[in-house]
């Protein structure tokens, strides 16, 4: 029986919609592109172009080659779209998420710690510093901190409404569309302060006024709320983490199984 073949219609659907993007501006370029070139033309910051041409690259739908140059210096990293179509095979990425979440949560002594602590240097890389001495607008890297957790795959919104808990100096962020819904249902202790740490370091790095002072996951199924609040000196302020998930006793073949009974967890609890 042939192979289904697979054509630019179904790209989106197999490597995301920004990486799809991505994979249209170097083909239509023709020729290699740098990282800069691509975010310019992407409107993106490099950092988050380059993350997605290199998962283009592990995809086997772009390569990566050291440009030849005739004049003394380093030579850029360019990119340009494979030839031909690459074969993909399937993937199923959620159950290694999944083994290496439960891996974490099983094998360190405090993983919601260095969970948060791995977001937070994500958050930093995913993000833009001010150039020095630049008066930061606190709207504006609210803005750029949706950029950021919309190119991760979540569909941020802004909610206007006045934090109570902060006197009114806070804001908040809906988090609908989590890409790691699953594994973060299971794993909450993991996935939640990746996420937490994520924004707590985009902040930072942008020097924002703010920070993010706590994660409520799963308010709704589809809903997770973020709470922002002015940052203390330093940085992020210590953050206390949820405790792990309990789940009942069954076999870790069948907690690890798609579809199985996941029991709910408590929220991310404010910062100290």
């Amino acid at each position: 029986m042939p192979q289904a073949r697979h054509t630019a219609d179904d790209r989106p659907a197999r490597v995301g919609a920004s990486r799809a993007r991505a994979l249209e501006v170097l083909q239509d370029a023709g020729q290699p592109l740098g990282v800069q070139e691509v975010a310019e033309l992407m409107d993106l910051h490099p950092n988050t172009a380059r993350v997605h041409l290199d998962a283009l690259v592990g995809a086997g739908l772009a390569t990566r080659d050291r440009e030849e140059r005739d004049t003394p210096g380093r030579p850029r990293t360019v990119y340009a779209a494979a030839p031909g179509e690459a074969p993909l095979g399937q993937r199923n990425y959620r159950l290694l998420s999944e083994i290496l979440t439960s891996l974490l949560a099983a094998s360190l002594p405090q993983p919601g710690r260095a969970s948060l602590e791995a977001g937070r240097a994500w958050g930093r890389y995913l993000s833009q510093r001010p150039v020095p001495f630049q008066q930061v607008d606190t709207e504006e890297t609210v803005d750029q901190l949706l950029g950021v957790l919309s190119e991760i795959g979540f569909d941020p919104e802004r909610d206007d409404q006045p934090d109570d808990q902060h006197d009114d100096t806070g804001q908040r962020i809906r988090l609908r569309h989590c890409p790691f819904r699953e594994v973060a249902k299971e794993h909450r202790d993991v996935v939640c302060a990746i996420h937490l740490g994520l924004m707590q370091g985009a902040l930072s790095e942008m020097e924002s006024p703010l920070t993010a002072d706590r994660l409520d996951p799963f308010v709704e199924p589809a809903l997770c709320v973020a709470h922002l609040a002015p940052a203390r000196d330093g940085g992020p302020a210590p953050t206390e983490l949820p405790t792990p998930t309990a789940r009942p006793a069954t076999s870790s073949a069948a907690a690890a199984r798609p579809g199985s009974s996941v029991p709910e967890a408590p929220s991310v609890p404010e910062a100290l």
